[in-house]
């Protein structure tokens, strides 16, 4: 049977869902690996609406995608969970916060305990919570007993690139939105390719090991 990843993310400006994408295309390069994207949408009934639709237009925001959107109680059907979002004050978004403050049902049976979980994010500048974002995320995989799995420097040369800006650290693939104008890069592109491709491997790994 396949080895399931979902890629669960919130996408304000587009920046964490083009991180999806190719996260998608390295996980499913795995063979015996079926990676499926889920958005997290703030109008789906178990999230309260945070930000109307008319709010998100007067910010610039683009529509969503037809990505299908998840609720908590889907998250189990996965081998594993791969989570985007982008950053506020170092932290993040509340959308995607307000999704897993609906996880309780879940956290009360630990019906996520075991299975591997890594993190993705965009924030606006260098100092905006590259390494924060991941790090206060983290907390949230422990509750429920997710096994963190972060890239370390499996990315090799990429993780060392000093001649031009680059998002993304040990903890993640990531990216920088500036002022919304700028776009991931090829190698922040890249570096979100191979992270679905080594987490894919790493949870097809742990469920042929059950």
């Amino acid at each position: 049977m396949a080895t399931k990843v979902y890629i669960v993310y919130y996408s304000m400006y587009g920046h964490v869902e083009k991180l999806a994408q190719e996260i998608l295309k390295g996980a499913a390069s795995v063979e015996g690996v079926e990676a499926k994207l889920w958005q997290v949408c703030i109008i789906v009934s178990l999230v309260p609406e945070i930000l109307p639709e008319e709010v998100l237009g007067k910010m610039g925001a683009p529509p969503k995608t037809d990505v299908p959107v998840i609720t908590p109680n889907e998250l189990p059907e996965a081998d594993g969970l791969l989570f985007g979002f982008p950053t506020r004050f170092g932290m993040m978004a509340s959308q995607f916060k307000a999704f897993l403050d609906a996880t309780g049902g879940l956290w009360r049976t630990q019906a996520l305990a075991g299975k591997p979980a890594g993190i993705f994010y965009s924030t606006a500048s260098q100092g905006g919570g590259q390494e924060t974002t991941a790090l206060t995320s983290i907390t949230q995989l422990v509750h429920h007993g997710l096994i963190f799995v972060p890239i370390g420097y499996t990315f090799g040369a990429g993780m060392f690139e000093m001649e031009n800006v680059k998002g993304g650290s040990p903890y993640g693939a990531g990216t920088y939105a500036g002022d919304g104008t700028r776009q991931p890069t090829e190698l922040e592109l890249a570096q979100a390719f191979h992270q679905g491709k080594y987490f894919a491997g790493i949870a097809k790994k742990l469920k042929g090991s059950q």
